[in-house]
């Protein structure tokens, strides 16, 4: 599923279960309430859906490079996510290749064993001949004795016959743990074939997005409509969280503790170095940062500060690859800038769960995470509410 159509239809099934389970519906009337709410809710996705697309038009109107970075960068993040599900079956079918070759080597170290102790007894059996009943019959000894002596003759080729099908059986298993091992040395060249696939046209997208920024770079300095560009993104995300707010306001978030309750408790999304600070002035002093800005390596993990609901998981002029979380109360928190997204509108996350990767998307020259606090339509400073430290990593 794209990143697009994330944004609805993990929304539309979960808040629909809430819904239901809260309501405490009789069984006789929950068939037909069920169908109004699924239309009211299917309304509420199409409500999103529609606001989204009005801002992707209305970035693509101030110029179409921004709708050809937002593609590039869609792609770009499509990209990564696959080659780290290529990465874990990787891992998986090469944990498995090297315990099926122990299996292989367990196998045939009993199959030497016993293949070793039925030599011994076949050459026991030649050396005492091959008549070993008849000669005890035809010797005259006690009869007790001779009785003992074939009940002793019988156990050892009962043994040796349970001895030769114990070898069958482990060289059966040979044959299959021999073929098990070439389907996954098979699989993980797929694999390999498949990476390096990615891979180029990673690079290629890659190649592209530059080619989009050094264009972008050029226009906006012919224009000389930098700080006019920034107030649209900005004016676009305020939009977009007030629709938000609008369209999820008879959805209320609930958990444990409220999240009003949690001012200077929290810890902070990602570890990095500040780049930009909350109230700092931006673009030439014209505007203001809403959040705060934090370098870190690509792909580090990026975490849910508290408990919640994702809102909207997609590509926005200005933020990139931007997820939003709503806590309730009217608080909401954003993460933008990312490399990729790991949860889709709808998902309940819980505090410290891995929701994002730090990227450059957006159309940023360096990897970052943008984070900002939302109390309805206004930014709030995460420094009053967020003072821990995460763990590097």
């Amino acid at each position: 599923m794209t990143l697009r159509g994330s944004i609805c239809k993990g929304f539309l099934a979960l808040i629909i279960a809430s819904s239901l389970m809260a309501a405490g519906l009789a069984q006789e009337d929950e068939g037909g309430l069920a169908k109004v709410k699924e239309r009211e809710l299917e309304n509420v996705r199409e409500k999103i859906s529609t606001l989204k697309k009005s801002m992707d038009k209305r970035a693509a109107d101030r110029d179409r490079l921004t709708g050809d970075l937002q593609e590039a960068e869609v792609q770009i993040s499509e990209k990564r996510i696959r080659l780290k599900e290529i990465g874990r079956l990787r891992q998986f079918s090469e944990k498995r290749k090297a315990e099926l070759e122990q299996m292989r080597s367990q196998r045939e170290a009993e199959l030497e064993q016993e293949s070793g102790q039925l030599a011994a007894q076949v050459r026991a059996a030649y050396t005492s001949g091959k008549q070993e009943r008849i000669k005890l019959l035809l010797n005259q000894q006690d009869p007790a004795t001779a009785g003992r002596m074939m009940v002793y003759y019988r156990y050892l080729n009962d043994y040796r016959g349970k001895n030769i099908g114990k070898v069958k059986r482990v060289i059966d298993e040979l044959a299959e743990l021999h073929q098990r091992a070439a389907e996954e040395e098979n699989r993980l060249a797929a694999l390999a074939r498949a990476r390096y696939a990615e891979l180029v046209e990673l690079n290629e997208e890659q190649e592209k997005r530059q080619d989009l920024l050094l264009a972008l770079k050029s226009k906006i300095e012919q224009e000389g409509n930098e700080i006019e560009r920034l107030a649209a993104e900005e004016n676009d995300l305020a939009r977009l969280i007030a629709e938000l707010t609008s369209i999820l306001s008879d959805y209320p978030i609930t958990s444990e503790e409220p999240f009003s309750q949690l001012k200077g408790r929290l810890t902070w999304p990602v570890a990095g170095r500040l780049l930009h600070d909350f109230g700092q002035p931006r673009a030439r002093g014209r505007l203001k940062w809403k959040g705060v800005v934090f370098a870190a390596p690509q792909g580090r993990e990026v975490r849910a500060v508290y408990h919640g609901r994702v809102v909207f998981a997609d590509w926005l002029a200005g933020m990139g690859l931007l997820l939003i979380i709503d806590h309730g109360e009217g608080f909401m928190t954003l993460y933008g800038y990312n490399e990729t997204i790991l949860k889709s509108g709808g998902e309940w996350v819980a505090p410290g769960d891995v929701i994002a990767t730090v990227g450059n998307s957006g159309g940023q020259q360096q990897a970052s995470l943008y984070f900002e606090i939302r109390q309805g339509t206004r930014p709030v400073d995460p420094r009053l509410w967020i003072t821990k430290r995460p763990k590097e990593g």
